[in-house]
């Protein structure tokens, strides 16, 4: 079983296991948090979303929230998928994100040992903008694994920072 560490829209359950997806061999094991800070932004035009796809730049910022999964080793790559969507097929690796291995600690600040693998854009743009159906995503995984209310609340300020016309409907999430 890969460790993979999601952060984006994929944080959440619901999507990630969907049909269209995994179809349910995703198992969430918990929320994790980078042990190097980062800043989360929307930085990569992701055509199946229609909008800007979330991202997390290394350096000045927090250490990101989001959910590490089990998922078996056959549906990580393309090649050995056999037939089904693999999640570098969902990300879209090598095309708008390449895999990398990341550091992160459980919620209790306690580093996790094992080896863990996220996505991030294999180049970022300015000017793009999220949408709300996308975000919507990103906000309903992080409340439905319990991330702290804080970086939930830090979520929807970058959500509006990259696209103010959503503010009143982000209040809503």
């Amino acid at each position: 079983m890969a460790l993979v560490f999601q952060y984006g829209s994929n944080i959440s359950s619901d999507r990630l296991n969907s049909p269209d997806r995994l179809q349910g061999d995703a198992v969430p094991v918990g929320i994790a948090r980078t042990m190097d800070d980062f800043e989360l932004d929307f930085t990569v035009w992701s055509r199946s979303n229609s909008c800007a796809a979330a991202d997390i730049l290394p350096g000045a910022g927090r250490k990101v929230w989001g959910v590490l999964y089990e998922i078996p080793d056959y549906l990580i790559k393309r090649d050995t998928a056999g037939g089904r969507r693999s999640l570098d097929a969902i990300e879209g690796e090598g095309t708008n994100y390449r895999r990398v291995h990341i550091a992160l600690e459980d919620a209790r600040g306690t580093p996790i040992e094992n080896d863990v693998i996220t996505y991030v854009a294999i180049t970022r743009r300015a000017g793009l903008r999220t949408s709300l159906e996308y975000c919507h995503h990103i906000i309903s995984g992080l409340q439905q694994h319990d991330v702290p209310s804080h970086y939930i609340d830090y979520v929807k300020e970058r959500i509006v920072a990259n696209n103010p016309g959503l503010r009143d409907e982000v209040k809503q999430l």
